[in-house]
């Protein structure tokens, strides 16, 4: 029987697109470990320091802000060299940078060595990303997408763990140590993974650079990455904005344990894992579009008792729900952004405009914990406002946006061909 136009052909999965899967998502996982080491430890960095939180919360944010200057620089690298060497290198430069902000004598060498792990940070999602899409089977790539943007809060959750079982043994200095671990991984991209082969097929046409160049896609195609750039601002300051203060929150303004934060935080990434994973796969069959309106739109019921109520119970509950449906809406992204952008910038676009939104959206700490201290130290009600506003934001520019599912990643040389 002949197959429909609308049929898909699903692509078995081979032991190679397993390994590069791996490969992808655990890069994003231990960046997001390494990222989120600094969220745990804050309070007790500054008060070795003799900073103030606020203070402190720079650090975070210019790590946000140099993030697209590392996009800017591996991204391109990426589409010349290739998305396997270019994230090996990757992996291994920011690793090394934790191990050196553990040794740091003052905060003034600590912030230095952030903005460094910005840059080195900032190249991952767009490379790894990339490599990870380019490889998978098409009909997969909904639910690798959730699997993908599940990589961050499973580096939250494991973030979590070691915080609440090392850091009274190991002290805040321990835990940047531990961030040196990626180097496993570079190790194993380098001997096991496979490089894209939509990249490999690009660099198969002498044609390649001309029909498909970079600055041209991206002149071309300037209201989409517009658009593109103000959504990933509104989606970043939707995830720090509910995640990076929490263990302050938790901490400073309800006076809890440190092991009954760790327990609360493992709560609500392994509910932010799930929620990817589910929101991921629901947008292969329901469109990218309408699973990111439905979960961003949940999010706006769930802050009451994120922000409000009391009690480590119905705080962790709060926290579960709020953050099953913001990482569930993030789960859709990476499939998204690798559809939204044109063929030959995949390694450079997505990852641009999800770090220019992460600049966009670095001023989120320090905003926050202004706020909370002009409010009488109530943090609740500052991330509350912060993730109230950019819930509606996040649904009205998804009203207006175009769906992307069912894009066919063309290799760039069968285009040329085909021209």
């Amino acid at each position: 029987m002949a197959r429909t136009a609308t049929e898909t052909v699903k692509e078995p999965w081979t032991s190679s697109q397993r390994k590069t899967l791996f490969a992808g998502v655990g890069s994003w996982t231990l960046d997001a470990f390494d990222y989120f080491v600094l969220v745990f430890v804050l309070t007790a960095m500054a008060h070795d320091f003799g900073i103030t939180i606020v203070t402190g919360t720079l650090a975070i944010t210019f790590t946000l802000v140099m993030r697209p200057v590392g996009a800017l620089i591996f991204g391109p690298l990426a589409e010349k060299f290739g998305r396997k060497p270019v994230l090996v290198a990757n992996i291994v430069i920011f690793a090394v940078i934790e191990l050196g902000t553990a040794m740091s004598p003052n905060f003034a060498t600590f912030f230095a060595l952030r903005v460094v792990y910005g840059i080195a940070m900032g190249g991952i999602w767009g490379v790894a990303s990339a490599l990870t899409m380019e490889s998978i089977p098409k009909q997969s790539r909904g639910i690798v997408s959730g699997m993908f943007q599940a990589g961050y809060p499973l580096g939250y959750l494991i973030a979590s763990i070691v915080f609440g079982l090392l850091m009274p043994v190991i002290g805040w200095r321990g835990m940047f140590v531990i961030g040196v671990v990626p180097i496993l991984l570079a190790v194993f991209i380098y001997f096991k993974v496979d490089e894209s082969p939509v990249w490999k097929a690009s660099r198969a046409s002498g044609e390649v650079k001309r029909k498909f160049a970079f600055w041209p896609a991206v002149r071309a195609q300037w209201p989409i990455l517009v658009f593109a750039i103000v959504l990933m601002a509104a989606f970043n300051y939707f995830s720090h904005g509910t995640q990076d203060l929490y263990p302050t929150f938790l901490l400073v303004q309800h006076g809890f344990t440190t092991a009954t934060v760790s327990i609360i935080a493992i709560c609500y990434n392994i509910a932010a894992i799930v929620g990817g994973l589910l929101a991921g796969t629901l947008s292969e069959r329901f469109g990218r579009k309408r699973i990111i309106i439905i979960f961003a739109a949940l999010a706006l019921p769930c802050i009451p008792l994120w922000a409000f109520a009391s009690g480590s119970i119905a705080l962790g509950i709060g926290a579960f729900l709020m953050q099953f449906m913001v990482q569930g809406a993030w789960g859709v992204i990476p499939a998204y952004l690798n559809e939204l952008v044109p063929e030959g910038t995949r390694a450079v676009l997505p990852g641009f405009v999800y770090q220019l939104g992460n600049v966009l959206a670095a001023p989120n700490a320090t905003i926050q914990a202004t706020l909370a201290k002009s409010f009488g130290g109530n943090y609740g009600l500052a991330m509350a406002i912060v993730a109230g506003t950019v819930a509606v934001v996040i649904v009205v520019l998804m009203s207006f946006s175009r769906e992307t599912r069912g894009k066919a990643f063309v290799a760039q040389a069968e285009q040329v061909a085909a021209a």
